[in-house]
């Protein structure tokens, strides 16, 4: 029976170098993968570094890109605002002025309403159509000094308000203004 447990022991031994030699061979394999696919992981490795490199060297440029456009943009922004205010400014003279010249203008046909009734009727032109009284406009109304007379008062209350105000204050579009209005003389 000894003799037995000897056999028995040798085959349990047997069978575990089987086992063993059968493991050692698929971890063999296994490592022999892990070896290519550790090649594969370098080469990853290294272009994700390269990757990496890139990108940190492309940051100064953003940011410089970045500060490039703020800087624009912050330039652009004020001249809009400076151009914004100059136009209020113009809008509000324009509004004064124009009031001015509204106020002249009715001063002015208040005065020649009230001057017309002085001023004898105008001679009827012998035309085809017949005299101003007989076309049923009123003489003060068809007289072609009524708008002479409106256009003097609008000029005369546009230089008087053009004198009013000093010269370096004025825009370009004013004096452009105003000399169309002198020009209108």
């Amino acid at each position: 029976m000894a003799l037995d447990w000897k056999i028995i022991l040798d085959l349990l031994v047997s069978v575990l170098l089987v086992a063993t030699i059968g493991y050692a061979v698929m971890l063999n394999q296994r490592l022999t993968q892990l070896r290519k696919n550790r090649d594969d992981l370098a080469k990853i490795i290294v272009s994700f570094n390269e990757a990496t490199v890139r990108a940190e060297s492309s940051i100064p440029k953003l940011r410089k890109a970045a500060e490039d456009a703020g800087q624009s943009l912050q330039e652009r922004v004020e001249k809009a605002q400076s151009l914004r205010d100059d136009l209020a400014f113009m809008i509000e003279r324009a509004d004064t002025m124009a009031n001015r010249l509204e106020n002249a203008v009715r001063s002015a046909r208040t005065e020649v309403k009230g001057g017309a009734a002085s001023v004898p009727p105008p001679v009827p032109r012998a035309q085809t159509g017949g005299s101003a009284a007989a076309s049923g406009l009123s003489p003060s109304l068809s007289s072609p000094s009524l708008a002479a007379a409106s256009a003097r008062a609008a000029t005369m209350a546009a230089a008087a308000a053009a004198s009013e105000m000093d010269v370096d204050d004025r825009s370009e579009a004013e004096r452009e203004l105003l000399r169309a209005l002198q020009s209108m003389r």
